[in-house]
């Protein structure tokens, strides 16, 4: 079983052009989120998937791998799949270009699910929010399961909706997908839906179209940071500045 790991890395963000290209701690972002996922013990290769040439460059001087993609992709699923679409492969994961601190065993854990249970077309992670700060933050994405652990909903909005808030438990969503490569390419081809369009989340579409999306509940500590503006990119340097002077 062949097991690849894209990571999509879109030059032109509005609100933080050129991001993967921006400096954090000595280390452009697309780097540190390179060298996290090559630790894992599971992927056979790491792609970074661009649609421009400066990111290629970059890739290529830390001695990494990258593809030259269409400029036309209207999110990074499609820009995964676009790179996968002719190799020998069986299992795919996409992994945020923009989250420098994502811990490869995370990516392990997504692997070991695909791999162990065929029926298994897409999964992706949570985490335990314990910071009710976040409870109704529409940036942090919850998500909802049934006893089985197949989502239910993701949402921007709190849920569940605590009228009894005895064992209330809310778990964040945390964007790192695997697909079967074959599930992948279906997936791409399905039309926006009314909750993904409303909610502005793609994964809703899967559930909308009637099919399974398998949540596990990572066993590793998750450094929420997803790099989006200025701010994010602030306190990126701020947490490496502040490790490295701890070592």
């Amino acid at each position: 079983m062949k097991v690849v790991g894209v990571i999509p890395a879109r030059y032109g963000s509005t609100r933080l052009p050129g991001k993967p290209l921006k400096d954090i701690g000595g280390k452009t972002m697309i780097q540190r989120v390179y060298e996290s996922v090559k630790k894992s013990r599971l992927l056979d290769e790491v792609i970074v998937a661009t649609d421009d040439q400066r990111v290629i460059e970059e890739v290529e001087r830390f001695k990494g791998k990258a593809i030259l993609t269409s400029i036309h992709h209207p999110n990074g699923t499609s820009r995964v799949a676009e790179v996968v679409q002719n190799m020998n492969i069986d299992i795919v994961i996409n992994i945020q270009g923009d989250e420098p601190f994502i811990s490869y065993k995370m990516i392990d854990e997504l692997i070991e699910v695909l791999a162990g249970h065929s029926n298994v077309n897409m999964a992706t992670l949570c985490y335990q929010l314990h910071d009710e700060r976040k409870y109704r933050d529409e940036n942090v994405v919850k998500v909802v399961c049934d006893v089985y652990g197949n989502a239910l909903y993701f949402s921007r909005s709190l849920i569940p909706f605590p009228k009894r808030a005895i064992n209330l438990k809310v778990y964040e969503h945390i964007g790192i997908y695997g697909y079967r490569k074959a599930f992948l390419q279906e997936f791409v081809k399905l039309k926006d839906t009314p909750l993904s369009i409303i909610e502005s989340l793609e994964q809703l579409k899967a559930l909308e179209y009637g099919y399974k999306i398998c949540v596990i509940e990572t066993k590793y500590d998750y450094k929420a940071l997803s790099i989006d503006t200025q701010e994010d990119l602030d306190e990126a340097r701020r947490i490496i500045t502040e490790s490295e002077a701890i070592i």
